[in-house]
């Protein structure tokens, strides 16, 4: 059965972030295939200990041996800052300093749940400036903030959450059917599933309101 490659099929850059390292080959092809890849603090010693080397390695080094450090001394961007995390500083460090705006993330979950939901998150603060995908071992999330149209299969698990609650949504082509509503919980839009090749959510703004939704999208691997 072919697999189904997630929205981004030809991103140069992969960044790694410190959770646990990926087992399901759609994230491992992506690392394989990278161009550059960028290591989130201790994200680098996992990806020498598979064999691979980085090109960058970002954060605040607290969890990078000495040993590392020596090897890789020109690799190594310390940013000490205690306010944002790695992963964000992993996608400034893309963004601004080198104007990647398609990024696939992985390694991103997994280990302690607070840090698996912050990363998650992250993907709605850049959703405006660059084309994110974060890949688990299980499928894709993407953010959105407006109407957006997804390639898909009949019986592929798709979850949506909703950051922002008071934002209405509604499904096409999903079988249960949501029509311009809110999610106010993140439980109330899992567990559903595509009816066709594409499903779209459909994002709808109230005269009143700022278009600034921030809409997760799950959709799992085909099986």
């Amino acid at each position: 059965m072919t697999i189904i490659i997630p929205l981004l099929q030809k991103t140069k850059q992969v960044i790694l972030a410190n959770g646990s390292f990926p087992k399901h080959k759609i994230p491992l092809t992506y690392l394989k295939k990278a161009k550059k890849i960028i290591c989130c603090n201790g994200g680098g010693q996992n990806l020498i200990e598979h064999g691979l080397n980085p090109n960058f390695i970002i954060g605040d080094m607290d969890s990078i041996s000495n040993s590392m450090i020596e090897q890789f001394p020109f690799q190594i961007i310390k940013n000490s800052s205690q306010n944002i995390n790695d992963l964000t500083k992993a996608l400034n460090f893309c963004f601004i300093k080198k104007a990647w705006t398609e990024i696939t993330i992985v390694g991103a979950t997994g280990k302690r749940e607070d840090h698996t939901l912050g990363n998650i998150s992250i993907l709605t603060k850049f959703a405006r400036f660059m084309k994110i995908q974060l890949l688990t071992d299980y499928g894709v999330f993407v953010a959105i903030e407006k109407t957006t149209t997804f390639e898909s299969y009949p019986g592929q698990q798709v979850s949506v959450f909703s950051l922002t609650p008071n934002i209405n949504i509604s499904y096409i082509d999903l079988v249960y059917p949501l029509q311009n509503q809110p999610l106010h919980y993140w439980w109330e839009g899992t567990l559903n599933e595509a009816l066709k090749n594409n499903f779209t959510i459909e994002i709808n703004y109230l005269h009143s309101q700022k278009k600034s939704a921030k809409i997760l999208v799950f959709r799992e691997y085909l099986k």
